[in-house]
């Protein structure tokens, strides 16, 4: 398989800066292997049966994105400059009590080892190290001190085919983040969540639909471009997940009643096809995982999907044509870009089902 076979024309005009308002009335298109349709997130009442079961990643996102200054004595006096970092993952604790991070720092040829960038009066960063393009940060609190100076100073990570349109501000905070989060660690959303509120999730479950929650701290790796001709020769990015072993046995109830199994997201999908040591079995899982789910893999678990419109050349793009096929895929983004519909992280969703009804 070739990069270019993942490859179509997107209109920059269909690239959306912000959701649907209110979000359950984002556009909807269902796909099977003969049929599409067009609706909103709320037909999915119509879609879904009792006894079908959706899988929801519980993650929550940071306001990882920070913009400070470190400050110098040089020659020329004291002299400041603005040095913006990108929190990617949680390292350790650092021996004077607070959180190390390796993050994304710009630019980065700006700090030295050992000097400190301030963002408000309660949070600061040390440079600790830097590695291949990234950094090491040691910051000067941990814990819920740092959660509560960090959702002060920070702002939301949004995904850089937003950031290059507009900057993330205040409305972020809500707009990107699901109704159900709670594990703090993701710096992506799981995007496809955000289209579901209160009074949608009451009537799936009056109607009789089951959910779990899993978690998958999704990474920044998540907006990666794919580098290689060849898909075969791409590296996945390992990302931090968890499967309860409560969660597992709901999956496993779901599929010994017949009913299916629905993951919101290519997050929830990949984590819980890792979890799956056999066709039809889920198992608790704790760890990483850096599953590439491309055509040709078979699916464990998964008996559909709720996902958003992906890029072009991507991963994710990779992954649907894997539950639905190339060719079918390649038609479904073409009637979704006939049709207008918004595409990537604050756009309209999908609900992919390899078998008709």
């Amino acid at each position: 398989m070739k990069l270019s076979d993942f490859d179509f024309d997107l209109p920059e005009a269909l690239i959306a800066t912000r959701p649907a308002k209110p979000r359950s009335s984002a556009r909807l298109l269902v796909a099977t292997p003969d049929s599409i349709t067009d609706g909103h997130v709320t037909d999915l009442l119509q879609w879904l049966q009792p006894g079908d079961r959706l899988v929801l990643n519980d993650t929550k996102v940071l306001p990882a994105r920070l913009t400070g200054k470190r400050g110098r004595d040089t020659a020329q006096g004291y002299q400041e400059a603005k040095i913006e970092v990108t929190l990617l993952e949680p390292q350790a604790e650092a021996g004077h009590g607070g959180m190390i991070w390796r993050a994304l720092i710009k630019p980065l040829k700006k700090i030295k080892e050992g000097e400190v960038v301030r963002f408000s009066d309660e949070l600061s960063a040390t440079l600790v190290a830097k590695d291949d393009g990234e950094a090491i940060v040691a910051f000067n609190l941990k814990g819920e001190d740092f959660d509560a100076a960090l959702a002060a100073a920070g702002s939301m990570p949004l995904p850089p085919y937003i950031e290059a349109k507009r900057k993330a501000d205040a409305q972020d905070k809500e707009d990107y983040q699901t109704v159900w989060a709670r594990n703090m660690g993701a710096v992506a959303a799981p995007t496809a969540s955000l289209h579901f509120d209160e009074p949608l999730l009451q009537a799936l479950a009056q109607k009789g639909v089951e959910f779990t929650y899993v978690t998958l701290h999704v990474g920044a790796g998540t907006f990666l471009p794919v580098k290689v001709d060849n898909v075969e020769d791409h590296k996945m990015h390992a990302e931090w997940g968890e499967v309860s072993e409560g969660a597992a046995h709901e999956i496993n109830t779901t599929k010994q009643g017949g009913g299916r199994v629905i993951p919101v997201g290519t997050t929830a999908l990949r984590l819980i096809e890792s979890a799956a040591p056999a066709p039809g079995v889920i198992a608790p899982f704790l760890g990483e995982t850096d599953i590439f789910i491309k055509p040709g893999y078979s699916f464990r678990i998964t008996d559909a999907l709720m996902t958003n419109f992906h890029l072009p050349k991507s991963t994710l793009l990779m992954l649907v044509a894997a539950l639905m096929g190339r060719e079918r895929m390649r038609a479904v983004y073409e009637h979704a870009v006939a049709e207008g519909y918004r595409f990537f992280s604050y756009g309209d969703a999908s609900l992919l089902l390899p078998q008709s009804d």
